[in-house]
């Protein structure tokens, strides 16, 4: 019984257990629990294998001992067995979470990088997966066409989907559309267009995006008869037809007026009627649009109302075309009136709303109103690019009112933008036409301490006020100066010389 009580205390705190005990906070959790089943096991099973032998009387059988001390051994190093393809199998999938995350981690990469205008690292870091025998998926090589065509590398951007082509992943519609609408921006539609005839050869079929960018290629270049045949020769089933053909319908109409064909583009309207497409807000865009480029704005008024009675609700693009085209015809009440019915409508005005509106008032000589509009687009968070701040500038400037002009420019530097050579143009222009020359040439000086430098309408204005005030050594010394910065005079420079001779010839 002594032999039998060790044996069982040694397999509960012999070496094997404190071996386990030492590793314990390198083991998982499941190896721990196994160890100890196996160890309780043994006991449970020992003691109870003795507690029956008790009722023997004193009987010794060698050989039922041995063979009860082997069957325990061979149950141990079957368990052990166990346990060491446990301990692989979480080896394995260890290492395989670490080369899912190191792929994910690698391709997420790649995408940013893309978006980033990093292309050769983005591609050093491609090649360098498939060099260790793991290629990025298609959405990541289509990441990498769209990052080449955007920066023009279309030669690049071919070899991409060829190898694609070769070791995968197989291009899909996306990557096509991609690389045609890439050749497209570049002006290579004859390119693009055997590049879609390449898509049927891979055996990847063209769908409505694909229409639409061959087709107002084929538009803006004036190719509406080959763009008619396109559209034919790719939408032959019935799946997909209506929404096919409003688009392209409204791609066809938008090239029409940019063609100045608006009989043929009005065609292109009724049909989509006709065949009670659903017509939609940028459809009637396009249509308000049309009108506008032709300055017919009553009919582009009567669409935007028809647009409405439709429950077709305008967006920021239509509200903006009207305001353009009712600028252009110098109606700025109506421009001016149709920025306030965007906002109760739930459109907000945008830069753009606000810069055209500006840019209307200060043309046609309401400056006191184009500041009230600069006024409420700060109060809205806006805060004007250079361009509208110089606008209104110029605005009082030419107004004679020299005070709110460079208030408009300190205001501008208070907000956090900087004036540039239109700013300091605008108000030597200011300066000069109330007859401040010498202020004027202050202003210059100004510009050229903060490091902007005076361009040739600079100097033009400053040699046309020395010469109208009868200072033509000042202007030939502006005019080498001139020289010596690399601004090149142009007509208007010589102009104003050959006009002050002309004045110091003519006798009194």
């Amino acid at each position: 019984m002594a032999v039998f009580a060790n044996i069982s205390s040694s397999r509960k705190c012999g070496p094997a257990n404190n071996r386990g005990s030492r590793h314990d906070n390198r083991l998982p959790f499941a190896l721990e629990d196994l160890i100890m089943r196996i160890g309780n096991q043994y006991q449970v099973t020992t003691q109870d294998w003795f507690s029956q032998k008790k009722g023997n009387d004193e009987e010794r059988d060698p050989q039922v001992v041995f063979n009860v001390l082997d069957a325990m051994l061979k149950d141990s190093l079957d368990r052990l067995k166990t346990m060491r393809e446990s301990v692989s199998l979480t080896k394995i999938g260890f290492n395989g979470c670490v080369l899912e995350v190191d792929y994910t981690a690698c391709v997420a990469m790649i995408r940013n990088l893309c978006l980033e205008g990093k292309l050769r690292a983005a591609l050093w870091l491609r090649n360098k997966m498939i060099l260790k025998g793991v290629i990025p998926d298609v959405l990541t090589h289509n990441h990498l066409v769209s990052g080449l065509c955007k920066a023009g590398d279309l030669e690049k951007a071919d070899k991409l989907v060829r190898e694609m082509l070769e070791i995968g992943p197989s291009p899909n519609c996306a990557t096509y559309n991609t690389f045609i609408k890439g050749y497209c921006l570049t002006n290579k539609v004859d390119k693009a267009l055997n590049l879609f005839s390449r898509m049927a050869y891979d055996g990847i079929r063209p769908n409505n995006i694909t229409c639409s960018i061959l087709i107002h290629a084929l538009c803006k270049k004036g190719l509406l008869k080959d763009a008619r045949k396109l559209l034919e020769k790719i939408v032959g089933d019935d799946h997909g037809k209506e929404t096919s053909d409003v688009i392209t319908s409204t791609i066809f109409m938008d090239g029409c007026f940019k063609n100045g064909d608006m009989a043929q583009a009005l065609v292109h309207w009724d049909e989509m009627l006709q065949m009670a497409s659903r017509i939609d807000v940028v459809a009637y865009n396009v249509l308000i649009h049309g009108f506008c480029l032709s300055q017919d704005m009553n009919n582009a008024s009567r669409y935007f109302c028809e647009m409405v009675k439709r429950g077709l609700l305008p967006d920021i693009f239509t509200y903006n075309t009207l305001i353009s085209g009712f600028c252009k015809i110098g109606n700025l009440d109506e421009a001016c009136y149709i920025h306030g019915v965007m906002s109760k409508m739930g459109v907000g005005p945008d830069p753009i709303s606000y810069k055209m509106i500006i840019q209307g008032l200060c043309i046609h000589g309401d400056v006191t109103r184009a500041s009230q509009f600069l006024v409420h687009m700060l109060k809205n968070l806006m805060v004007p690019e250079p361009l509208i701040w110089n606008v209104i500038i110029d605005g009082h400037g030419r107004h004679g009112d020299i005070g709110k002009a460079f208030f408009i420019r300190d205001q501008m530097v208070s907000f956090g933008v900087l004036p540039n050579v239109f700013t300091y143009n605008a108000l030597i222009h200011a300066q000069i036409k109330s007859g401040n020359i010498v202020d004027a040439h202050s202003t210059k000086k100004e510009m050229v301490s903060t490091g902007i430098y005076p361009d040739v309408v600079t100097y033009n204005l400053l040699i046309d006020a020395a010469c109208s005030f009868g200072f033509f050594h000042s202007a030939v010394w502006l005019y080498d100066e001139m020289l010596r910065r690399g601004c090149e005079p142009d007509e208007i420079t010589h102009n104003a010389f050959i006009h002050a001779q002309m004045r110091r010839r003519k006798p009194c």
